[in-house]
């Protein structure tokens, strides 16, 4: 007899549902208002997009044409990563994941890795790598201190990655997972997105290497980003893919969820590893979100699936703040001394960073030009507090999604 999803919701040896284990924060930093949101959640997750450059062209994730990348100008310096990293850190932030684009090809990363992990109150310094280079990097990157890896592979055969990837490499990939399992990571994360006609085929195949490898396996449902041609008949819901998991291995049991977990999480008797399913489209987790994203060229995102950023004065709706804005401006050019003029610079960065707040779909704002105009962390803290306490309580349903701008993820950073 076959075991189905609502059976498997109702036979998880837990009764109706998982009991979920209690925040704990005795141990961490106070947690500041700043990462607060008008839902009472609270944000002690960053993650960090190291660059927008890849060494894949994943479909999923950028368009067949390519993209603009932002100039290296307008990227975040390694110090100013550490300087934010810090305030994050110091404001109750106790884990960092650092994504890409392809983290790894960016040629600082151990010295990054390595500051960041000295940072009193982190617990977790994470990595999501696509694993083409990361065999050969991963000594340095665990001495620098990096404690939870995951490496994305949406396949098991050969020709198929390169399809989707738009690249060689798929043995790179398998050691890598081997060399982070040899190396003792445990367990190591593979995030597989799943796609009607292409991957759906794999799911019990990408299973079985949870058999006596400490793998957690995670299904991500295929989500809209600008340029992945997104498509719902694309889709495979969490419901059916555990539905084909289920009638496989019939012994399948979720597991309990941390409050804030992004993943459902199973366990298969007599299996090392553990099956996951981030369920964004069909089953979001927006009530238990901890996380804010801070992409590569300094501007922070508090919602994945928010629309693009309306920071900057040609998108204030507000025309007096506009006017604001254009007189502070227009008296930098009549200061009497150097002193002044930057002084007047740096309030209308701090007011054009705050800008964003009087338009109602904002879910992003620049953190790099106060940071360059000599903001300091007070007013770094009241930019980021105000842009956490307009998160919404949810994201749009995935049609609504599809319909929103938003940037490429090779832009975001996952």
């Amino acid at each position: 007899m076959s075991v189905t999803a609502s059976q498997v919701d109702k036979e998880r040896n837990f009764g109706s549902k998982p009991t979920k284990e209690p925040i704990n924060n005795e141990e961490g930093n106070q947690i500041s208002d700043m990462l607060i949101d008008g839902f009472g959640r609270k944000h002690t997750y960053l993650r960090i997009s190291l660059t927008e450059r890849c060494n894949l062209r994943c479909q999923y994730c950028m368009p067949a044409e390519g993209v603009d990348l932002t100039p290296s100008p307008k990227l975040l310096t390694h110090n100013e990563i550490l300087r934010l990293a810090n305030l994050f850190v110091t404001s109750g932030v106790d884990k960092i994941r650092l994504t890409g684009g392809e983290p790894t090809v960016r040629k600082d990363i151990h010295d990054i890795c390595s500051n960041l992990s000295s940072l009193k109150g982190l617990k977790t310094l994470a990595v999501t790598t696509n694993g083409i280079t990361l065999a050969k990097k991963l000594p340095m990157l665990k001495q620098c201190g990096i404690t939870n890896l995951n490496i994305s592979l949406d396949t098991l055969v050969p020709s198929k990655f390169e399809f989707m990837t738009r690249r060689k490499g798929h043995h790179k990939v398998i050691e890598s997972i081997n060399a982070a399992i040899d190396v003792g990571y445990n367990p190591v994360k593979v995030n597989c997105v799943v796609m009607r006609g292409f991957n759906d085929d794999e799911i019990c195949d990408f299973v079985n290497l949870t058999v006596d490898k400490p793998i957690n396996v995670r299904f991500i449902e295929f989500m809209p980003f600008d340029g992945n041609v997104w498509n719902v008949k694309k889709l495979i819901p969490y419901s059916e893919m555990l539905d084909t998991v289920a009638k496989k291995f019939p012994t399948l049991k979720r597991l309990c969820d941390h409050p804030t977990e992004t993943a459902k999480n199973f366990q298969i008797d007599g299996h090392v590893g553990t099956v996951s399913f981030v369920t964004s489209m069909t089953e979001h987790f927006c009530a238990g979100c901890n996380r804010l994203r801070l992409l590569a060229d300094g501007n922070l995102k508090v919602c994945l699936f928010g629309p693009s950023e309306h920071s900057g004065l040609m998108f204030t709706s507000d025309g007096s703040f506009r006017f604001l804005c254009y007189l502070l401006h227009m008296l930098s050019f009549f200061c009497i001394s150097r002193v002044q003029c930057q002084y007047v610079l740096h309030c209308t960065s701090i007011a054009v960073a705050l800008s964003m707040f009087t338009s109602d779909d904002s879910s992003q704002v620049s953190l790099r030009d106060p940071l360059r105009s000599g903001a300091g962390d007070e007013e770094l803290r009241e930019i980021i507090g105000a842009a956490v306490k307009r998160k919404k309580a949810s994201h749009a349903g995935m049609f609504d999604i599809a319909k929103t701008a938003n940037r490429p993820m090779i832009h975001i950073g996952g």
